[in-house]
């Protein structure tokens, strides 16, 4: 066995045990939830937005949103900020890289929205910016990060900092952390938990 493969392994753990054993961060995560639940029940969205892996991640959590996550149920509004290449491409060109998802939150985001950011560093400059106008619009901000200090950590309502410093194990802990919102999210908006297999 590639000593290796057992390594990634242990390491991706030990993160999780971290994170598992961190009292605030948990609450944070549990904020977070009914922070989106109280948006949903209002009527709002939640848009997401990163960079490489992190737009992976932003539109992973958006399609559980938007179709199922455990169980059937009415599909709730998320958007991700990373898919549509016309808009994309328009802005970058037009405005420039860093303003590329700002510009879709002014447009897309309203008051009593929430807006998810995803930086493994905490200070994707387009992610920076686009904090900036939820301050302005008042649309909630919550902030998935590594342990770093960075620019995302005093602009979002709630910055949710992974205990990590390598990117692959910060990535593996978003995923989880978006899984968990959206699992606690779908169940206090429509009943019980029903694990079946999708």
């Amino acid at each position: 066995m590639n000593n290796n493969i057992i390594e990634q392994i242990k390491k991706s753990i030990e993160v999780k045990q971290l994170l598992l054993s961190d009292a605030g961060l948990l609450a944070k995560i549990e904020n977070a939830t009914q922070m989106i639940t109280t948006a949903y029940r209002n009527g709002n969205k939640t848009l997401l937005a990163g960079n490489g892996g992190s737009a992976a991640d932003a539109q992973h959590i958006a399609g559980e949103f938007v179709s199922k996550f455990y169980f059937d149920r009415p599909g709730i509004a998320s958007i991700a900020l990373t898919t549509d290449t016309s808009i994309i491409t328009a802005i970058g060109n037009d405005y420039g890289y860093d303003k590329l998802f700002a510009r879709q939150v002014q447009a897309q985001g309203v008051t009593g929205d929430v807006f998810i950011g995803i930086s493994t560093s905490g200070n994707s400059e387009n992610i920076v910016k686009a904090l900036a106008v939820c301050k302005e619009k008042g649309i909630i901000s919550v902030g998935l990060t590594g342990s770093n200090q960075g620019k995302m950590d005093d602009l979002c309502d709630i910055c949710i900092k992974v205990p990590s410093c390598e990117t692959p194990r910060i990535q593996e802990s978003h995923i989880l952390i978006g899984h968990i919102i959206c699992c606690i999210v779908e169940e206090n908006l429509f009943g019980h938990l029903n694990p079946k297999n999708r």
